[in-house]
């Protein structure tokens, strides 16, 4: 079989290897409170799905399985511990900051929203952009009005800040 077809950190797994622990940011791990109730929501799922799995642990698959549920576990309980939780009310509803939605127009004519959110939160599928993105770096400390210059691989775009929102 073509090793394109095997998935080899379970490959290497079951040779005896330790499951590698997933990686940890180095950046402050800051998180609204959506972004806190859903680590610990993680969290709490991870336990649930462990106990239950640890009670049929008896072949391979659900050993590899377990292995994999203690390593996300072991995640979820570090960013916990290093969360550092901005309330967007405390924040100054002027300017864009950790926490804001921001309604931008870009150089076409086209509009747009972006929340800015911590690392764990971020999904660009629903516009939840980490507050280390280039996207976010660019919109960050600056007002209604304001145009900015967001640098992208596919070429830079201006983008005008139309409006400011802080979630309640």
């Amino acid at each position: 079989m073509s090793r394109a077809f095997v998935n080899e950190e379970r490959f290497e797994q079951a040779g005896g290897e330790e499951l590698l622990d997933r990686p940890i940011s180095p950046f402050a791990n800051y998180v609204t409170p959506t972004g806190t109730l859903a680590l610990q929501d993680m969290e709490a799922s991870l336990v649930a799905e462990l106990a239950t799995l640890k009670q049929s642990a008896d072949d391979a698959f659900s050993k590899d399985k377990v292995a994999e549920i203690e390593r996300d576990l072991r995640y979820a309980r570090a960013r916990l511990d290093t969360a550092i939780l901005v309330d967007p009310a405390t924040q100054n509803h002027q300017t864009v900051l950790f926490g804001a939605s921001v309604s931008v127009q870009d150089d076409e004519g086209q509009s747009h929203c972006f929340h800015i959110v911590g690392e764990d939160e971020a999904d660009a599928s629903i516009h939840k952009v980490s507050y280390v993105s280039p996207l976010a770096k660019a919109l960050i400390g600056h007002k209604v009005g304001d145009s900015v210059t967001w640098p992208r691989p596919a070429g830079n775009i201006t983008l005008e800040i139309l409006d400011i929102q802080y979630p309640s």
